[in-house]
């Protein structure tokens, strides 16, 4: 797949051993899909996808971004600084939510219109605490090249996943079974990458109080310019399911989150792998002067020839698809599948490259981006929303997000370009 691609043995063996892992740890919860699906009834998701979407929110800003600059220095020293930085505004953060959750429990509840969504708010802190760290590990881990650990992590969090969800569900306990699976296969996937780090006593010898201030200052745009675009696109991307719980239902939202994940994961399979490998080399190159913008449009195009034709053909038999293999009452999601295939597919791509704004200093345009992409995407919805159609909502979001994320892929490879 990567054959173009230089260096071409060590990245194809280590997007291999990547995406070996993923795609089994992806391709667990989906085989059980089916069951699931009859087990859960669309409310059920729709309380999950609300609860994954708050704690998303949030988990993406934990570290302040921090967890991105792992990558970025030489020495190992400076990243474990980093790391240790990470964790302590996570800790914070997580505190912080505990206040925020136990006073205004009962206002969130209202704005959300769903009572059954009030009693997991008090595991948000915690869920985002161990997402959070989670992140943190992963960078750390992707720094040393621990790929074979990153894979078995991610497989041992699927498992777990689909033990506590399949196990809790035939107990016919609603939404709690998908919220407890997640909970506890996060601990699970931290144990497991937490060893390499606590076994290295000679890298954690190096964490520095001073140091840390230091990191902290000159990463700065981090937090400055990374955190709030990573808040806004987090908001941005669960926009739906925020506005679709009070205005549409839970069953809506549970279609819509269905509809979305079964397009994402296997797209999010090559992706995700191939950009934990892509910004590791994309950062060497970097710091080494070689031609990013080559190996990158390469990458682009080798992907785009694997994906087209499987992605026009699952899209084009979206309804069919939902309704014989997850059960006719989620047909509907199928439907919304083949409305969302543009912004779906222009996700992939986007999603793969995103690390180069970080490269290249660009978080502050990346950030303006990200502001008029998202008042552009909550205009999209409000229409559908005013309109009472839960299709033009759809329609509109999908268009708004193709166009944008189309921009988005032009500007960072021209900035690429232009570096070279």
């Amino acid at each position: 797949m990567f054959s173009k691609l230089k260096p071409k043995s060590e990245f194809s063996k280590n997007v291999l051993t990547l995406m070996t892992g993923t795609t089994i740890a992806q391709a667990v919860p989906i085989a059980i899909s089916p069951i699931l699906t009859r087990i859960y009834t669309p409310e059920d998701f729709g309380i999950f996808a609300l609860f994954i979407a708050i704690v998303g929110f949030f988990s993406v800003i934990a570290s302040a971004r921090y967890e991105q600059a792992i990558l970025i220095p030489i020495q190992d020293k400076d990243a474990i600084n980093i790391f240790a930085l990470g964790f302590i505004i996570i800790f914070m953060i997580s505190i912080l939510l505990i206040f925020i959750v136990v006073m205004f429990n009962d206002t969130f509840t209202m704005l959300l219109n769903n009572e059954a969504i009030s009693v997991w708010l008090y595991f948000i802190p915690v869920t985002v605490l161990f997402v959070g760290v989670f992140n943190l590990l992963i960078f750390l881990n992707n720094r040393k090249k621990e790929y074979k650990d990153i894979a078995k992590a991610t497989m041992l969090k699927s498992i777990v996943l689909v033990v506590v969800q399949l196990s809790v569900g035939f107990f016919k306990s609603g939404a709690d079974g998908l919220i407890s699976g997640q909970i506890i296969s996060q601990i699970f996937a931290n144990i497991k990458l937490m060893k390499n780090i606590f076994n290295n006593k000679l890298l954690l010898s190096n964490i520095n109080k001073i140091k840390i201030l230091v990191l902290a200052k000159k990463y700065k745009n981090f937090p400055k310019f990374q955190a709030p675009h990573a808040m806004l696109n987090a908001l941005s991307s669960n926009l739906p399911i925020y506005f679709f719980t009070p205005f549409f239902g839970l069953a809506v939202v549970g279609l819509y989150s269905l509809s979305t994940r079964i397009v994402f994961t296997p797209l999010m399979i090559l992706s995700g792998a191939s950009a934990k490998v892509y910004n590791q080399q994309l950062t060497l190159f970097h710091n080494q002067k070689k031609d990013t913008y080559t190996f990158t449009i390469n990458l682009l195009k080798t992907l785009f020839k694997k994906i087209f034709i499987p992605f026009i053909l699952f899209i084009y038999f979206a309804p069919t698809i939902f309704g014989t293999v997850f059960g006719e009452d989620w047909r509907e999601a199928g439907v919304y599948t083949q409305i969302l295939s543009p912004w779906l597919f222009m996700v992939f791509f986007v999603s793969l490259i995103s690390f180069i704004p970080n490269i290249l200093n660009l978080q502050k345009k990346a950030l303006i981006i990200e502001i008029i992409y998202t008042i552009s995407r909550l205009i999209a919805l409000m229409i559908g929303i005013y309109f009472k159609s839960i299709y033009i909502a759809i329609s509109l979001f999908s268009i708004v997000g193709f166009l944008a994320l189309s921009y988005n892929i032009s500007w960072m490879l021209n900035s690429l370009k232009r570096y070279n």
